[in-house]
Parts: structure tokens; sequence; C-alpha cells
């Protein structure tokens, strides 16, 4: 997660930098929405009072990116205002080169839209220039333009922050006026606005200085190569050295630029369209589109309800931790059906001789008597395919008391017997 500042906003990443400070992309907790924030590097006073000017801008006006509001931490200070994803004038030049001549004037007339509504409030911008113009990411569709940068900018009758002699603003941008060191007037702004219109339909940075010296030596110049000539003497009404010949409002200059379109050449049937891109880039890892992504917790370990029943064969433990043995395997045995006669006696083979001895709990059979068969057992298909021997069957008891009972029984009458015999012979 990005550094939170002012308890308010995230910082997420940086996205541009400017003169005195740089521009990140955050998260506004209390709005839940995506802003630009610009942080103020420098913390002197000149650049505190400038940062003072500029965040007091409050423009409602779709083709003006004013500050909408501000915060403080420690010694530092930021800004904010709508995140604008699709680059400045001069990513589109670099990408494309010299643009459509209708695509031009729909920018033109947007910038000339905003700047009437920031002249209405009094305020001259002082830096109008490809970088501070920047455009919604529209791709193919009809472009947006949202005029920026405030730095510098400053109302009419305000005391000035830098000397007379000093000039504030980007060179190759400046109006002739400007560098003679006159007081910021509207006039100033259009002028840049028409550089910025002929760099649009150049591809690159026009020669101010030697534009200007051709106005003051031959007068409106001829349209370059490439300009309709409606739309040139829009540009050059803009472009005029004497701030008294140019246009005094922008306003004036729409009126002007919506009558030029009219009158220019339908568009060629093999023109490329300009396709405004998404320049910042997706977000880092932790944020959506709908702000921050919550880091799920982490889920608990899992406990069965029930203890879990283990397979059959398988061994459980048990409550002491030892393990008890898998029962045997169930046999079925079909009882072998009683014949009327007995069966002949089994030859035993030669190999495996039945080994003599009596049967515990059974009498001796009688000499020459047939030993009883033993009952085959009969198995169902599991038990034949099953590893364990099939037990042998007990032989077949015969009625009566068991020997361990009977012989005493008998060995106790034999002496009553006895006794009685003994006692008949003393009569």
């Amino acid at each position: 997660m990005g550094e939170v500042f002012a308890g308010r906003y995230e910082l997420i990443d940086p996205i541009g930098r400017g003169g005195v400070g740089a521009v990140w992309r955050a998260w506004d907790q209390r709005r839940r929405r995506y802003v630009a924030a610009k942080v103020l590097q420098q913390s002197d006073a000149h650049t505190l009072l400038r940062f003072v000017r500029e965040q007091a801008l409050r423009i409602d006006h779709p083709h003006v990116l004013a500050p909408a509001s501000w915060a403080a931490d420690d010694d530092k200070v930021l800004f904010t205002m709508d995140l604008v994803s699709g680059g400045s004038l001069a990513h589109v030049i670099g990408d494309y080169g010299p643009l459509p001549t209708r695509f031009v004037c729909t920018l033109l007339d947007q910038l000339l839209s905003g700047l009437a509504a920031v002249h209405a409030e009094g305020v001259v911008h002082r830096d109008i220039k490809p970088a501070n113009i920047l455009l919604e990411a529209t791709g193919t569709g009809r472009p947006h333009l949202r005029l920026s940068d405030f730095g510098i900018s400053m109302r009419k009758g305000e005391p000035r922050l830098t000397e007379t002699d000093y000039v504030v603003g980007t060179p190759g941008y400046f109006a002739p006026e400007q560098l003679m060191g006159a007081e910021p007037d509207f006039p100033a702004d259009l002028f840049a606005a028409g550089l910025v219109a002929l760099y649009l339909l150049q591809g690159r940075k026009p020669d101010s200085q030697a534009l200007v010296a051709h106005f003051l030596a031959h007068g409106t110049p001829g349209a370059p190569a490439g300009i309709p000539e409606p739309l040139w003497q829009v540009l050059a009404g803009l472009l005029q050295p004497d701030p008294e010949a140019r246009f005094r409002t922008a306003n004036g200059a729409r009126k002007a630029l919506a009558s030029a379109v009219e009158l220019l050449p339908g568009p060629a049937g093999e023109e490329e369209p300009v396709e405004v891109f998404d320049q910042l880039g997706p977000l880092p890892p932790g944020y959506g589109p709908d702000g921050p992504v919550p880091v799920p917790a982490p889920a608990p370990p899992f406990v069965p309800e029930h203890p879990s029943v283990p397979a059959q064969g398988a061994p459980a433990p048990s409550q002491t931790g030892s393990f008890h043995l898998a029962p045997p395997p169930q046999r079925s045995h079909q009882p072998q059906p009683r014949s009327a006669t007995p069966p002949p006696a089994a030859t035993p083979p030669a190999t495996a001789p039945q080994p003599y001895g009596p049967s515990p709990g059974a009498p001796y059979p009688a000499p020459g008597a047939p030993a009883p068969a033993p009952t085959p057992a009969t198995t169902t298909a599991p038990e034949a395919a099953a590893t364990v021997p099939a037990p042998v069957p007990a032989p077949r008891r015969r009625p009566g008391p068991p020997r361990a009972v009977a012989v005493p029984v008998v060995l106790l009458a034999l002496v009553c017997y006895a006794v009685g015999i003994w006692a008949l012979t003393r009569i």
C-alpha cells in the first residue's frame, strides 16, 4: 500500500513531474475515486505563495483542469485534480506527427473555450504549451481537451511575484509583449494558443521569433503548405505581433474559427483516424478499478465436525495412540447337505498321509470300521482368490456326555456296585 497523505490521499505511483512538484496517481479515501495529486517539492515562501494562488483557483469547466482540493502534512503540501489518462498534446504528436486539419480545429475550439472560462475569472494562464494541454483517453472518438497547470497563472491586477524584467513561462511560446516585460494580459494566452495550433498542424515546434520577425517585416504572410487558407486567417489573427491587432477575446477567436471550419474541404477518404491512448498504464498490484483491493485474511485451519471413518482394512488410531488391527475378512460357509448313505471312505494321498491320533472330545473309531470322510468345505469365488487357507472343519461329535464326565461317572457306578455286593455278602 502507498503512503497516506494527511489521512486521506493514498499516493500510488508518480505519473508526471513539473517545475515545482511531482504529480502522483492517488486514491481519495473520502470520495472513493482516483485523483491526480501534485505534491510540492520545495517549501520556500515564494513557492508556497504560488501554491496558494494555484490551489485557490476554482473553475468548473469541461475543458479546464483546475485544482479540486488541497491538504498539508508536516512540511509537505499537495492539491488534487481530476485524473486525466490520455497524456498531453505532445504525446499525440509523438505518435502521429502532423494531425488532420479538422481534428486540430476541434482541439483549438476546445482550447479557446477553456481559455474563455479562465479569462472570465480574470485569470491569465501565462503558460499555454502542448505539455500543459491534456487529453482524455477517448480512443478514436471525439477528442476531449483539458487545460491544466496554473502554477504561474495570476489574476489581472494582482501583484507580480517576479521582477518586471524577469519573464515567467516557457521559451518558444512567449508573446512579444511578454518579452518586453509588459503586464500579463489575455491576448498573450491567445498568441500561445495560435502557436500550439500551428504545432499540431505541422508536427514540430514553430519558430516564434522568426514568425514574429516575418510579420513585422512583411505583414501577414501567406498560408504555409498544408494549411487551408480559411484556417490560416484565424491563426494569423492569433499570431499578430501587435496585441492590439490580435484577437482580444477567446470567444471572438472561436466565432472566427467556426466560420472558417465551414469553408474547409471535406476530410480525405484515406485519412488515418487519430486514437488517443491511455498513457498512464495499468494500476500497480494491490489496486483495482474501484480502489485498493483488500488483502484476504488467512483462512483458519479446517476442523471437521465429526471424526472421519477410516477405510476398511486400514489401521485406525485408538484412544491410547496405538492402532487397532483390521478385522479378518468375513467368509461365508455353505452347509454340506447330508446324504442318506454314508460317502465312501476317501483314500489319502501317498505324499500327504493323515496323522494318526484321537480327535479331542471324540472316542476312538472301531477297528476295521471305515473312517468317516471329511466334509469338503464349499467356498465362494472371493474366498477362492483369498491368500488365507480355509480352516479345516472339526469332526462331528457323537451324542452323549464328553469323556471327561462319562469316565468318572462309570467309575463311581462300579464302586457303588462293588460296595453293594460286599454288603450282601455280609448278611
